[in-house]
């Protein structure tokens, strides 16, 4: 008879012809026999060969799935719209439920609906470019999971289901590549694709666009008196009441480290004069504290317009050009002003040689 060491937890006594089967986990055992003349001592390292616990079932399913639709190009690659009760209709038109800013798509081009006895189609609405499901250009098509759309020659948008906590972090995904971290206003890249698309629209509409060019006034002096925190905590006071002031089709953007741009679609330069001068004068009204003292936010304010530019401008780097040199004339002419014409400049002349 030998003694076996299992761990050092037990002993057992083993003849020297039998063989022992020892558990190790509840899927593994190790067959051990003992060595004639010596005892036998299990092996450590057999023993804690895995480090990684075993799943023995799969993850608990959190939450409820749903269809989903995830547009894969354009400006609004990523953005996600839940598909529930209601029909879905896709298109250019801005009354449309999911609205995708591209040429090639028409106003109402396809609706998502969910079939009485179960599961979602998706039927084309007479579109100009066609709806096509995989390679197929479709006039009503059963959709099932992660098929592929194809909207006209560019927009791609993917029928998926998913479940609460997917869904949850492909909005989660989509917002931090469009939004300022901090302000939660839109970020600059998504303002320069944006600012296209909407330059596009109102000229095949021939109508017009304004661009206000906003800079928050003494921002470096608040940094430098009472510390970026609050710094930082009156931008983010400054974005919210701006937001306040603006129109829901109009886009706000971080543009800098202190100068936002806003987006005004179908507006000309005189009504963008008052929408600045209403920003201008929300923004006065913040009343912030910091170090036990008040602080007094103000901006300068400059504004550019569609119809201001030739046919030889590149409109979206002019726009820009046009409306910060005004936001730079009213910082000059005293700050906490709007202003919509550009101002003189002194032309060489004969005296100036």
């Amino acid at each position: 008879m030998q003694n076996i060491t299992t761990n050092g937890r037990r002993n057992v006594a083993l003849d020297a012809d039998a063989t022992l089967v020892l558990p190790v986990d509840d899927d593994v055992r190790v067959t051990v026999r003992p060595a004639e003349g010596r005892p036998f001592r299990m092996n450590e390292s057999r023993r804690q060969r895995r480090d990684t616990p075993h799943l023995h079932t799969p993850l608990p399913f959190t939450g409820s799935a749903r269809a989903t639709l995830t547009i894969l190009t354009g400006l609004h690659a990523g953005q996600l719209m839940a598909v529930d009760g209601a029909p879905v209709t896709i298109g250019r038109a801005a009354d449309a439920d999911l609205v995708v800013a591209d040429a090639g798509v028409s106003r109402h081009h396809v609706r998502i609906t969910h079939m009485p006895a179960g599961g979602f189609c998706a039927e084309d609405l007479a579109s100009t470019n066609g709806t096509f499901v995989g390679a197929a250009r479709v006039g009503v098509a059963v959709l099932h999971r992660d098929d592929l759309l194809q909207l006209g020659p560019n927009v791609r948008i993917r029928f998926a289901i998913l479940d609460s906590a997917e869904e949850l972090l492909q909005r989660q995904l989509y917002e931090s590549s469009v939004r300022d971290p901090l302000t939660r206003a839109f970020n600059r890249s998504y303002f320069a694709e944006r600012l296209l698309v909407e330059i596009a629209r109102e000229r095949r509409a021939e109508g017009d666009l304004a661009l206000l060019m906003i800079d928050v006034d003494s921002l470096k002096t608040i940094n430098d008196c009472f510390g970026h925190l609050a710094g930082d905590q009156a931008l983010c006071s400054v974005a919210a009441r701006i937001l306040r002031a603006l129109r829901v089709e109009d886009v706000l953007a971080r543009y800098g480290g202190d100068e936002f741009v806003v987006v005004a679609t179908g507006m000309d330069r005189a009504d963008a004069g008052h929408l600045a001068e209403r920003i201008r004068c929300a923004v006065e009204e913040l009343h912030l504290s910091a170090g036990g003292r008040e602080l007094r936010i103000t901006t300068s304010i400059g504004v550019a317009s569609l119809t201001e530019l030739t046919a030889n401008d590149e409109p979206v780097a002019t726009l820009i050009a046009v409306a910060d040199a005004r936001m730079y004339d009213a910082k000059a002419s005293g700050r906490n002003k709007v202003c919509t014409a550009s101002a003189p400049r002194a032309a060489s002349s004969a005296s100036d040689q």
